[in-house]
């Protein structure tokens, strides 16, 4: 029988272990001071490098950690030869194992085909009840070809029940189109009736977010448990003067959203999607502090959301173009992590 002594050691050993494997999988940044210390939330990247996910979430991480105290681990879609961050590399997310202390996943991926031993962290979160983020491509996270598994959470489920898989049924939304001309038309968000009292909307002006990429359809009416925040005004060029198009906007398609999920144990998740995130819409000031705000509205710190709280970026910001799906190649995850104090 081992001693506690030896049980001691052999714990530290495992968790050295199992830190050291999340952080060459991924990158993290520990919180600071600031309401959101002591909470854990967990990035996934990988849409492949057309709305550079890769580049958005480690700077959106850095805000939340630094400026907000949120301890933050980013994971990306990585090469499985040679580790590096490769946003195409449709069947490797390594790091998972994070999901278990998460508080909060952030989800901006697209169409993953992972191994079943990969997913099952994932299933294994949502059916706990914890809050989820899903940005732009985040409706339709999964394309489940190699294994059937876990094919009601696919985008394209045809399971009974679960139509539409996890963007349907988890967000309220699956990926259905562009509306908005992808690539010529950019977006103007507009608050929906009544959103203005949300305080995931708290210090945003109506009409403050724009963003270049375009709006994606929805069906609507939404389902009925789905509360529009942001309704997306299509533009007729990629500039925040485009003028608004006609025919395009009657009705406006939601862009931001909550929604609740009820688990087949009983357990209620919060949920927020935004179908505007990509790496150069968050360069937009307003947008940044709605997501900010929805991160913590969905662990259940909406009181202590301030109007104007800081979400500057930390460190140089200077994100790809999704008009350009050339990625920053040879990057490492540990080649993202800040060296010193910001």
């Amino acid at each position: 029988m081992l001693s506690l002594y030896r049980k001691s050691l052999l714990l530290s050993a495992t968790l050295l272990a199992v830190g050291s494997l999340l952080q060459a999988a991924g990158v993290t940044y520990r919180g600071g001071n600031g309401p959101g210390r002591g909470k854990n939330i967990v990035l996934v990247a990988g849409d492949d490098a057309e709305y550079h996910s890769e580049e958005a979430l480690p700077a959106l991480a850095k805000i939340l950690a630094v400026r907000h105290g949120f301890t933050c681990t980013v994971l990306f879609s990585i090469n499985p030869g040679d580790g590096t961050i490769d946003p195409r590399a449709k069947h490797n997310i390594p790091g998972l194992e994070a999901l278990k202390q998460a508080d909060l996943l952030v989800l901006f991926i697209r169409w993953r085909d992972l191994p079943d031993e990969q997913m099952k962290f994932f299933i294994d979160y949502f059916e706990s009840g914890r809050p989820i983020i899903a940005l732009r491509t985040g409706t339709h996270p999964f394309e489940l070809k190699t294994s059937q598994t876990y094919a009601q959470w696919s985008w394209d489920s045809k399971v009974p029940g679960w139509e539409g898989g996890f963007g349907r049924k988890i967000l309220g939304e699956t990926w259905i189109n562009h509306h908005g001309n992808h690539g010529s038309q950019s977006t103007r968000a507009w608050f929906a009736p009544e959103a203005n009292q949300s305080p995931i909307l708290r210090g945003v002006e109506d009409g403050e977010i724009w963003g270049p990429t375009d709006t994606y359809e929805v069906r609507l009416p939404m389902l009925p448990s789905c509360h529009p925040l942001l309704l997306g005004q299509v533009l007729s060029w990629l500039s925040p003067e485009g003028s608004p198009v006609t025919g395009k906007n009657d009705p406006m398609m939601p862009i931001a959203w909550t929604n609740t999920f009820t688990t087949e144990s009983g357990k209620t998740a919060r949920v927020f999607t935004s179908t505007i995130g990509a790496a150069d819409d968050i360069e937009n000031e307003a947008l940044r502090r709605m997501i900010t705000n929805a991160a913590y509205w969905a662990v259940g710190l909406e009181s202590v959301i301030r109007p104007k709280a800081n979400v500057a970026f930390v460190g140089k910001y200077d994100p790809h173009s999704f008009l350009n799906e050339i990625y920053t190649a040879g990057l490492k995850p540990s080649d993202l992590a800040m060296t010193a104090p910001q």
